[in-house]
């Protein structure tokens, strides 16, 4: 009886041991099935790559960038990047200085730099134009750039600008990836790149809730890591009026949330800075004459009163065109304007415009009829746009709108851009581009529109060139934006609400029109997402179950 109890024993014990061998293998099956499926891969797609499968390791005791002409904006990228490519490990043996003109990160007028076989030393970047420290981003910079990785270990980045080299910078460091040893590798590869659009943008309303400078940094890098060039900065709308005037400083006095929700001159300064230095404009709108409650508390007379039964009722409406203090403000506001901010456009919105409380006001209609389009509001509008766009234009700037101007028939100049929000998007797009104008494309990248599961797809899927038209008529197409209103955002939120689900906007903006492989889209983004958490952001999973091999730590 003992000899069979023992039997059976070591038979249970066995087939225990046997199970657990089999679920730990089945575990691991699925722990490497939830792992991101692609390693080394960059987002967005670059136009040309040719990517091999043979890894060089990435010597991080003796690597440098390497430059053959002094400049500023990409000795600063070179030091963030370093940071993003080794963290703390690399800070420690980054502090010797060899002679004046050289560090460990940093090597200035190096013929070639060091190598030995299967490891890569440095990284020899070549701009050739000069490169201007004051320089600012426009609609006609070239971001191109070539960056190939060698058998030999010779690494190379060339750009036209430094706009481009930037770009390559971003890529060079998506590139480099954890092997199974453990140790930072890149493999050799060849890539021809360029952006399909020349606006790329994320559209940010700091009205409605207010975002911290902290978050709105944090935002352009999370733009540079997923090559968007454009903020499209909704500072003040009905809720609230942050913008710091220095020429009308009551404006934020008494229509910000708190003198604490404000952005100075100061703060707006060194986020230009900030965003210039990662190849990123900024654009700023000042919507009117609809969601302009907020400009109204500093200036009585300024926006519409609204009237009911022939009295008025306490109400305001969008800013009077019939107002002789009207334009004079306007005047000296956008000239402030155009000296705070660089960027040659400036949003003037224009959307959501009711015409209600015009229809109500008795001096309103009075000076309708004394223009001669009494009833036509549409004109009216077209009046105030036309007088806004003249005193845009006396700055040297250019006007972007939304789509509403153009949709009441609103006659503005030939050179404003007309931005698409809603509808039909392809039949918008197609109108707006046969009318001669040039179209940005925003309705399908709208990430407020949260919605349970895989909404990335819709967003990847979209383009803004689908619609029937002529080559010429695509050629207006400028590219697009992804939008977050802000009603239900906050620093709580905003880039994890953000992100990844704007990453799928970016590589349709940058990649050519041919990318469309959802199954590798997702294996990339996979890996993309888990970078950004890497890298110390919070960007949310997109795909359901899985985890990354870095997670999250709120710092």
């Amino acid at each position: 009886m003992a000899t069979a109890n023992l039997v059976l024993f070591i038979f249970c014990m066995v087939l225990i041991l046997f199970l657990t061998v089999v679920q730990s293998k089945d575990g691991y099956k699925l722990f490497k099935a939830s792992l991101p499926k692609s390693q080394g891969m960059p987002w967005p797609l670059p136009f040309q790559m040719t990517l091999s499968e043979d890894q060089l390791l990435i010597d991080t005791d003796r690597f440098v960038f390497n430059l053959d002409q002094r400049c500023d904006i990409l000795t600063i990228a070179f030091q963030r990047y370093m940071d993003i490519i080794f963290g703390a490990v690399k800070n420690r043996v980054s502090q010797t200085k060899s002679d004046s003109n050289r560090t460990s990160v940093f090597e200035f007028a190096i013929t070639r730099p060091l190598r030995d076989d299967d490891v890569v030393t440095a990284l020899h970047v070549d701009v050739k134009g000069q490169c201007m420290d004051d320089a600012y981003p426009s609609l006609k910079s070239d971001e191109s750039y070539n960056l190939k990785i060698n058998p030999n270990g010779f690494a190379t980045l060339d750009a036209n600008e430094v706009w481009g080299a930037l770009r390559g910078l971003e890529t060079f460091s998506q590139l480099i990836y954890t092997n199974n040893g453990g140790v930072l590798v890149i493999n050799v590869t060849s890539i021809t790149d360029k952006p399909r659009f020349q606006h790329r943008g994320i559209l940010l309303d700091t009205s409605t809730h207010f975002l911290s400078v902290n978050a709105l940094k944090k935002n352009l890098d999370l733009m540079a890591m997923n090559k968007f060039n454009v903020f499209h900065w909704h500072i003040v709308d009905d809720q609230s009026f942050p913008y710091e005037s220095y020429t009308f400083p009551a404006m934020c006095e008494k229509s910000a949330y708190t003198m604490e929700d404000i952005y100075s001159q100061k703060d707006i300064a060194d986020l230009i800075e900030y965003a210039t230095l990662r190849g990123i404009r900024i654009i700023p709108e000042f919507d009117s004459p609809g969601h302009s409650l907020s400009w109204g508390p500093p200036f009585p007379g300024l926006l519409t009163k609204c009237y009911s039964a022939g009295k008025w009722d306490g109400s305001y409406g969008p800013i009077d065109p019939s107002s002789n203090t009207t334009y004079p403000f306007l005047t000296q506001f956008f000239a402030e304007i155009s000296q705070v901010f660089e960027d040659q456009f400036i949003h003037l919105g224009g959307d959501e415009v009711s015409f209600d409380c015009w229809k109500s006001n008795p001096d309103v209609n009075a000076f309708m009829t004394r223009m001669g389009f009494p009833n036509d509001y549409s004109k009216l509008e077209e009046y105030y746009m036309t007088k806004l766009h003249t005193i845009v234009d006396s700055v040297k700037r250019n006007s972007i709108i939304w789509q509403e101007v153009f949709d009441n028939n609103v006659t503005v100049a030939a050179n404003t851009w007309v931005e698409v929000w809603k509808g039909d998007y392809q039949k918008e797009m197609a109108a707006v581009t046969a009318r001669g104008y040039k179209a940005l494309l925003a309705s399908p990248w709208y990430l407020d529109l949260i919605s349970y599961g895989r909404d990335w797809l819709k967003y990847y899927l979209a383009d803004p060139q689908d619609f029937n038209g002529t080559q010429a008529q695509y050629d207006l197409v400028m590219g697009g934006e992804a939008c977050l209103w802000g009603e239900y955002v906050d620093d709580t939120n905003v880039l994890s609400r953000l992100w990844p689900r704007a990453s799928p906007v970016a590589e349709r903006l940058w990649s050519p029109i041919g990318t469309v492989d959802i199954q590798s889209a997702e294996m990339r983004l996979d890996e993309h997402r888990c970078r950004m958490v890497k890298r110390g952001y919070p960007a949310q999973p997109f795909n359901g179950p899985g985890f990354c091999p870095e997670e999250f730590v709120d710092k």
